[in-house]
């Protein structure tokens, strides 16, 4: 069995899609339909994970953190999180809500810089 989008996250990134946060949505509506000239897939389950977002050709794993992240145990999920997409060989960028909402064209350039790094790598 892979790790890409494992049955067993299929409904629960299905109801993520449908309920995504304001940042997760501003985000979606600058990266979808090949927008950064990549194909950009949200709510991506890797391994027992879900991601904000996927970008495939880039091996890039994209985290959108809210305040929920400051919390103790949710630091300590996405430190295993972190980890695990490391050990599998996955590119991982967080940004935080307030870069999303308040700098979108500083999180845009950073996107499509490191969709260039990494692309050339594969």
């Amino acid at each position: 069995m892979g790790i890409r989008n494992p049955q067993s996250t299929k409904n629960l990134r299905r109801a993520l899609r449908q309920d995504m946060t304001g940042a997760e949505r501003i985000l979606w509506e600058k990266v979808r339909r090949k927008q950064l000239g990549v194909r950009v897939k949200r709510q991506y389950g890797l391994g027992p994970y879900i991601i904000d977002f996927y970008i495939p050709k880039a091996n890039l794993a994209i985290e959108i953190d809210g305040k929920i992240h400051l919390k103790t145990t949710v630091k300590q999920k996405d430190i295993n999180k972190d980890a695990y997409l490391k050990r599998n060989g996955i590119h991982l960028i967080r940004f935080r809500n307030g870069e999303v909402e308040n700098n979108l064209d500083l999180v845009l350039s950073t996107l499509n810089r490191l969709i260039d790094l990494h692309s050339h790598n594969k």
